[in-house]
């Protein structure tokens, strides 16, 4: 009897995919925008999980089933905008007789290679969110990409030359430069909720220093935290930003010198074993930190004091 290993399905092209959507060969073999009402979203028991290997911009629009990021299902009551880059996983659980509605944006990596998007699409940070951290839209906002995908599509649908890809590679990087403007308005209306994961931001690492975890596992990693706050890492930063100006890491530094200064100036333990309590592997990688955060060493800060 053979074992069902439940491996995601990995669809390597965009012409793979349009067959598997029951959709025509696409105009373009390397990007293609997808009309969502045109789509059979019910995939056969092999497909529950797959992984694109290519990136995904996606707005959805009454989408009654559920759509699993990880480990973690979230629903889709109202229009959101989610981004996937490729070798994501993504996992579909849809209700019967479901009408979507939207556009999907899939981009295949060959086509960017070469240009200056290549590289800059991986500093946008979206790529890496999670499903729940989706982009809310308002109308004007909505309409505004509507318009790029449409000249996105009306471009690869003309007669092909020279300048067509520039063109389009174009369009793409005005569509993810509004996204990521789009994405700051909505740290902006969302201040209340992200004030108070802030508060549990600094409860937690307040929480590891006092329980000894550091000493147990080691300094807080952000990887750690954004799991602790079921949030992804890239939204806990950006987040952070747009509040603190500060990434997590800078954050977290900051809250360990906070902690240093409190043991420097409270008890007689010497910089070792400072260092070892709060979770670094070696004394001078604290002293150096250290230093670099106050402009002096701890013994420095300590005898500042005296």
């Amino acid at each position: 009897m053979k074992k069902e290993t439940n491996q995601p399905y990995i669809i390597n092209s965009i012409s793979e995919l349009h067959r598997l959507l029951g959709l025509p060969k696409p105009e373009h073999p390397l990007v293609s925008v997808i009309s969502m009402n045109s789509i059979n979203c019910h995939f056969d028991d092999n497909m529950k999980s797959v992984i694109y290997n290519f990136y995904s911009i996606c707005i959805k629009k009454d989408f009654t089933g559920k759509l699993k990021y990880g480990q973690n299902y979230y629903d889709f009551d109202e229009g959101l905008m989610t981004f996937f880059s490729p070798g994501q996983v993504i996992s579909t659980v849809v209700t019967e007789d479901i009408a979507l509605k939207g556009w999907w944006l899939v981009i295949h990596p060959d086509f960017i290679r070469n240009y200056s998007l290549q590289k800059t699409i991986k500093e946008y940070g979206f790529f890496s969110y999670a499903v729940n951290e989706a982009l809310h839209l308002s109308e004007k906002e909505e309409a505004m990409l509507d318009t790029i995908i449409k000249n996105i599509e009306l471009e690869y649908g003309s007669v092909i030359d020279k300048f067509s890809q520039d063109v389009i590679i174009s369009h793409i990087e005005l569509l993810l430069n509004y996204c990521n403007r789009y994405y700051n308005r909505q740290f902006i209306t969302r201040k209340t909720a992200n004030d108070e994961l802030l508060i549990k931001l600094d409860e937690l690492l307040v929480s590891y220093f006092d329980s000894g975890k550091n000493e147990q596992l080691g300094l807080p990693t952000v990887q750690y935290l954004s799991a602790q706050l079921n949030v992804s890492a890239n939204y806990l930063s950006d987040m952070l930003r747009s509040l603190t100006g500060q990434s997590t890491q800078h954050h977290i530094h900051t809250k360990l010198i906070e902690k240093a200064k409190e043991i420097l100036t409270t008890t007689s333990l010497s910089v070792s074993e400072i260092a070892y309590q709060l979770g670094f592997e070696h004394p001078q990688s604290f002293s150096k930190l250290f230093k670099n955060k106050t402009n002096v060493s701890p013994l420095e800060f300590r005898h500042s004091f005296n």
